[in-house]
């Protein structure tokens, strides 16, 4: 059709052998945001420093994965498995709850009492002199662990390019955002029943904002008429007499200090494939790290991070911010979820790209290379 252009075919949204696949050719071998350091009791609260001798444990696509910080406080991330038998290092309830963060100085395996320093490298393997263990041969699987801006991130391949690689423009265009030492002040839970890049094209066009957020599209009102041809590397302007997202646009707390002049008074937006989607204003950050449970489900956290000084202020109240987010949460998946279903049907045979949702191409550009195997974007 004249002026459209394709969207990815509806097995990608819909099919559990194609979201399998796309699992794992494509996701587990990507640079994939886990959550904040601090609330992984990996890092202390405001400070954006690591600190020694630590454990977590995460679920990346599916595996249960051990992060470590080593005496030198360096990340390090392994797959929850003992070299010798198989058993978890660090026993997951089968509901899906996660042990707590504490301190380590070892990893011992519960079933044999196998012990890994915090670099995955094998200490002792009892009653086993004589036999000649090669305690490199028997390190734990590693995975590749980085951080930036205050998150975890993990690639499940271990020999993969550099995070700063996947990251590319996005920290020089947030430089002045103080997101390392930023702490949670208001957190949201949602499952949604739809595939991840339903959200995550969702996120990246505002063709919907007119007629599903129209408090958001009073705040910004260039988001009414589309979003085309808006200028997110120079921020979204309010309306006039507001600097924020919040339901009045205003608050009482400070902007982040090094922030521009438009900066502070604009709004802008990052996504990071696959999985982290960021929204900047000038004195909090909204952060959703999307979590692909299945083709038609996506649990969702939204953090909206505050300056540690901020909310150590005995007045701190972030409910401001919170109860414009959980109105324009919940107006998205609730389209999104529409989106799912319509997917679903068997008249539903691909969708179109309007001219004004080029920048929704993306999620086309970033997946289809990955899953050939080339890696590269199309042109």
């Amino acid at each position: 059709m004249a002026g459209l252009q394709a969207a990815l075919p509806r097995e990608h949204y819909v099919d559990p052998d194609t979201w399998r696949t796309e699992r794992e050719r494509v996701l587990l071998r990507e640079w994939t945001c886990l959550g904040r350091l601090d609330e992984l009791g990996l890092s202390a609260p405001g400070s954006g420093t690591l600190r020694p001798g630590r454990r977590a444990v995460v679920d990346l696509h599916g595996e249960s994965v051990v992060v470590t910080t080593g005496p030198d406080a360096r990340l390090h991330a392994f797959a929850n498995v003992c070299r010798h038998r198989g058993s978890q290092l660090v026993p997951v309830d089968p509901a899906g709850e996660l042990p707590a963060p504490c301190d380590a100085k070892a990893l011992r395996c519960p079933y044999h009492s196998w012990t890994y320093d915090l670099a995955g490298d094998l200490l002792h393997a009892p009653h086993t002199d004589g036999v000649g263990i090669d305690p490199k041969a028997f390190s734990l699987h590693a995975l590749a662990a980085d951080s930036w801006g205050g998150w975890l991130w993990l690639n499940g391949d271990r020999d993969a390019a550099p995070l700063q690689d996947a990251l590319g423009a996005v920290p020089e265009r947030v430089r002045r955002y103080p997101l390392a030492t930023l702490v949670v002040g208001l957190r949201f839970q949602y499952e949604v029943r739809a595939n991840w890049k339903v959200v995550a094209e969702n996120y990246n066009e505002c063709y919907h904002c007119g007629p599903v957020h129209p408090e958001l599209s009073r705040l910004v009102p260039s988001f009414a008429g589309g979003g085309a041809e808006l200028a997110w590397e120079d921020g979204i302007p309010h309306r006039d007499g507001a600097w924020t997202f919040t339901l009045s646009g205003t608050t009482d707390r400070a902007p982040f200090p090094d922030l521009d002049e438009t900066e502070r008074v604009r709004h802008k937006g990052e996504l990071v494939y696959p999985n982290l989607l960021l929204s900047l204003s000038a004195e909090h950050a909204a952060a959703f790290v999307l979590r692909s449970v299945a083709a038609d489900r996506t649990e969702i956290t939204c953090e909206l991070l505050f300056a540690p000084d901020e909310a150590a202020k005995p007045s701190f109240d972030p409910s401001d911010a919170g109860d414009l987010w959980d109105l324009v949460n919940r107006q998205d998946w609730a389209i999104c979820e529409s989106v799912q279903r319509g997917m679903s049907s068997r008249y539903y045979t691909g969708g179109w790209y309007a001219p004004m949702e080029d920048a929704s191409l993306d999620i086309r550009r970033w997946l289809l290379p990955r899953l050939a195997g080339t890696g590269r974007a199309e042109a």
